[in-house]
């Protein structure tokens, strides 16, 4: 899901990015991926508190859209960098990224085959995933991104960003 919302970190908000680069060339990856998180969070709230069957599959298409290739490139430049550390906490950390992504695809992929979007059985499976991903988030937010922090420095965490965003150009939502 391409939720793009620019904003930089490493700049004062009214200063323009050095010419060639954009903002978003010079955002840290953990400051990214919590702009995605916040913004899923809240497509995620409204999906559970909405009522109506096309607001909540147009919900669901956005959710995909933004969770899928946010995943898929986290995985690969953030949980691949610090599976590949010798640390073991950093790769049960990953590990754990990969299995919590996995069921998190599962849910999504099951709530995209309930109709109508409002039986209750919909309603269930929009409260579960909802849970699935808040509990994902607050671990990785504080096991992984204290992993990243301690071995990356700023610089490096700017070129995963860089690396993040070419990723999700990538994947293909179906």
């Amino acid at each position: 899901m391409a939720l793009l919302d620019v904003f930089s970190t490493s700049q004062s908000k009214n200063a323009k990015a050095p010419r060639g680069t954009s903002q978003v060339d010079d955002m840290d990856i953990l400051d990214k991926l919590k702009q995605e998180h916040d913004e899923v969070k809240e497509l995620l709230g409204r999906l559970v508190d909405s009522e109506k069957a096309a607001e909540r599959t147009a919900l669901l298409k956005k959710i995909k859209a933004a969770l899928v290739p946010h995943v898929r490139a986290e995985e690969k430049v953030v949980y691949d960098a610090i599976i590949a550390r010798k640390d073991k906490d950093s790769k049960i950390d990953g590990n754990e990224g990969y299995l919590e992504h996995a069921h998190a695809d599962m849910a999504l992929k099951k709530l995209g085959t309930i109709k109508p979007a409002t039986s209750p059985e919909f309603t269930a499976g929009a409260k579960v995933l909802k849970e699935l991903i808040e509990h994902h988030v607050k671990e990785e937010e504080s096991n992984v991104w204290r992993d990243v922090r301690k071995a990356f420095d700023s610089e490096a965490r700017i070129e995963m960003n860089r690396k993040f965003e070419a990723a999700k150009k990538k994947v293909k939502v179906a």
